[in-house]
């Protein structure tokens, strides 16, 4: 079908339906989320980064977490 062409409702659903059950369509999705999956993972990776940075910058260090976070130390837990 053309692009520049009138589309009925009918035709529409019919070509989004066609393209839904296309080979080509679910092996382009399928990168896309691949590369979303890695991306989500960088961004969170970078978020963790600063926030390390921050935490750092406080003084805080993973012996030291708890105390400075939570005012207790390891082994105070109820």
């Amino acid at each position: 079908m053309a692009r520049n062409k009138k589309w009925t409702d009918e035709q529409v659903e019919a070509e989004i339906a066609r393209l839904h059950a296309s080979e080509y369509v679910k092996l382009a999705r399928k990168e896309q989320q691949i590369k979303y999956r890695r991306r989500q993972q960088m961004w969170t990776l970078q978020y963790m980064e600063a926030r390390g940075k921050q935490l750092e910058s406080m003084g805080i260090t993973p012996e030291n977490m708890e105390e400075m976070l939570f005012g207790m130390t390891p082994g105070d837990e109820q």
